[in-house]
């Protein structure tokens, strides 16, 4: 007489309650793991913000500080950013005056939402009394940076600046502090 080594599985046959049991079980662990995921508005965030206050403020419809004797402010550039760490990102915009001629002086200007939701501006980086251009506006670690554009003598032409060196801004001790030009560097255009 043979054994075999294999046992008997006739009695293992699996019968249309056992598909049965198996899918519902199936069904439950998928509607499960539905109810149980993020919201997709908040997946990734910290420190339960609302999904409102992580978007950057609007720059339409806020007033520049800019003086431009009745012509219309243009923003020309923008970015954004958390510039103060708080969790949720500050826009930052370079305006000017828009001009039939020239080269008008930029303003750089931070704007953040006040308690309300609205947008306002809450600090001035470049005053255009400065008469620079800014251009390649960024926001990169925390930090603003620009390019700017400006005139070694009262002698060149305005619509050709002749001058050319980075700023970088970075909120510290409660306000935002320029770098010093020596260490971001001066040079002709």
């Amino acid at each position: 007489m043979q054994t075999s080594a294999v046992p008997d599985l006739a009695h293992n046959h699996a019968r249309p309650v056992h598909w049965l049991v198996t899918a519902t079980a199936m069904a439950a662990v998928v509607a499960a793991a539905g109810l149980l995921q993020p919201d997709r508005a908040r997946a990734g965030q910290t420190g339960g913000r609302e999904a409102a206050a992580a978007t950057a403020p609007a720059i339409t419809g806020v007033r520049l500080p800019l003086e431009c004797g009745g012509a219309p402010a243009v923003v020309g550039e923008r970015a954004t950013g958390d510039l103060d760490g708080d969790g949720g990102p500050e826009s930052v915009v370079a305006a000017r005056c828009a001009a039939g001629s020239g080269t008008p002086p930029s303003g750089i200007y931070v704007l953040a939402r006040s308690r309300t939701g609205e947008s306002r501006v809450v600090a001035t980086l470049l005053e255009p009394a400065r008469r620079q251009s800014a251009v390649d506006l960024a926001v990169r670690d925390g930090a603003v940076t620009a390019v700017l554009l400006g005139y070694s003598s009262p002698d060149v032409p305005r619509c050709c600046p002749d001058r050319r060196r980075t700023a970088k801004w970075r909120w510290e001790g409660g306000k935002f502090t320029e770098s010093a030009p020596d260490a971001v560097g001066t040079g002709p255009v």
